[in-house]
């Protein structure tokens, strides 16, 4: 028979509050404890594992591509004792977290290129704010909230149209590059403000480092540290189902 403990036990052994150990009980990341007669909730060693393993799963918020929700899925499935199918899901997610790797590691070079050959195409461009979206296959939204986000500054003409030239469109597409590779706004807007006061920064580690003191940080305000992170992590939930998979071969929850 395992070790039994109360929720205020749990709380204090994982280091989180007793309303944190409800919540997670109601959102299925472990299984449903067993009750006293007095209604106390009675948890043992495998609760104790899977809040680890839950915790370690859900310290990295990423986000894109539905890599939250594989996170989520990794965590049910071994809360039911079905460890096979959750180590099967986190080498998955393991896969998909270097592709995003891979391409936020393109973009960069994207970025590069289209800086390098910036002056190739002066004066050949000079459209309208619908052409370019559609040039540059987007949406006029996306473009519009690029622009309210301070990402671009177009000049008018005196009827007070947008024109926009072969500079901007070289900078929309660096625009599109990142958030395609799922950089945050505020991190490219960075990027932008750093190389026009300095056009030798290292876009890589200027894209990846937030300001000192701001409001909210992302962790697609950080994305390559995060999904670097995110994938130390996908490695620490293997070794740790393997783990579970010895220790809680059969009844698990007692």
């Amino acid at each position: 028979m395992l070790n039994t403990y109360q929720t205020s036990e749990v709380a204090r052994i994982i280091g989180i509050h007793p309303n944190t150990v409800r919540l997670y009980e109601e959102l299925e990341l472990i299984p449903k404890p067993q009750r006293r007669q007095n209604g106390y909730r009675v948890f043992t060693d495998f609760h104790l594992e899977q809040f680890k393993l839950a915790r370690t799963a859900l310290k990295v918020e990423v986000l894109q591509n539905g890599l939250r929700k594989k996170a989520i899925d990794i965590i049910k499935n071994s809360a039911t004792g079905n460890f096979e199918e959750a180590e099967y899901m986190t080498k998955s997610y393991l896969q998909q977290i270097k592709k995003e790797q891979r391409n936020a590691e393109e973009a960069i070079e994207i970025v590069k290129q289209l800086l390098s050959g910036g002056k190739q195409e002066i004066g050949k461009l000079y459209m309208t704010r619908k052409e370019t979206a559609d040039y540059l296959q987007i949406s006029m939204d996306t473009l519009r909230n690029w622009e309210m986000n301070g990402l671009l500054t177009v000049k008018r003409k005196q009827n007070g149209y947008r024109v926009y030239i072969d500079k901007d469109i070289r900078r929309l597409k660096i625009i599109r590059s990142l958030r395609c590779a799922n950089y945050s706004l505020s991190a490219i807007l960075r990027m932008l403000n750093e190389l026009s006061r300095n056009p030798q920064a290292n876009i890589k580690e200027v894209i990846d480092t937030p300001e000192k003191n701001p409001d909210i940080i992302s962790v697609c305000d950080k994305l390559l540290t995060s999904l670097r992170y995110a994938e130390k992590n996908a490695q620490c939930i293997l070794v740790h189902l393997e783990k579970m998979k010895k220790q809680f071969k059969t009844n698990p929850t007692f």
